[in-house]
């Protein structure tokens, strides 16, 4: 009896083990596979703040929207990045003209962690162009906080939407 069951483990411990290595031997798909596009809307989800369990505090976020142009031979031109709140009411406009990033160049947006009035449900909507298809840029927030000692850290990846023309 004792060795069914540790060869029932041991053949559990086994299946894992293989299914580890054969998730790390495939390529990821998004390292794989490159995008190009002549623009695009981009939704980012911003947390300014989360809350901590089981009371429900608040733990404030500083955040950096990061934009990174990963063309290595052309610019793009950012048009705006709009900063909402969870409500979706427009907060603030960062760009009031557009900015040019040169091939791999990059620029970010800092809210720091006393800027909590977006709110957990807060996003930047981005709006970038090119005169030609390039590599798409990488777009993403940093949140990150410190209090007391504990420390969080996280990224949130940028999501291509459609535009709607009301």
């Amino acid at each position: 009896m004792i060795s069914r069951h540790l060869s029932g483990k041991i053949l559990v411990a086994a299946l894992f083990c293989l299914s580890l290595g054969f998730s790390w031997s495939r390529p990821s798909s998004a390292a794989s596979e490159y995008r190009l596009a002549k623009g695009q809307t981009l939704y980012v989800p911003v947390y300014s703040n989360i809350f901590s369990a089981p009371r429900k505090i608040p733990f404030n976020l500083a955040t950096m929207l990061s934009i990174r142009n990963t063309d290595m031979s052309n610019s793009i031109t950012l048009q705006s990045a709009d900063y909402y709140d969870t409500k979706g009411k427009l907060v603030r406009r960062y760009y009031q003209q557009p900015v040019t990033l040169a091939p791999l160049e990059s620029t970010s947006i800092y809210l720091p962690e006393d800027d909590t009035v977006g709110g957990t449900g807060a996003n930047f909507i981005v709006r970038w162009s090119a005169s030609r298809e390039v590599n798409v840029p990488i777009v993403e927030c940093v949140m990150i906080g410190m209090k007391s000692g504990q420390g969080i850290s996280f990224v949130s990846p940028a999501q291509e939407i459609r535009e709607t023309v009301r």
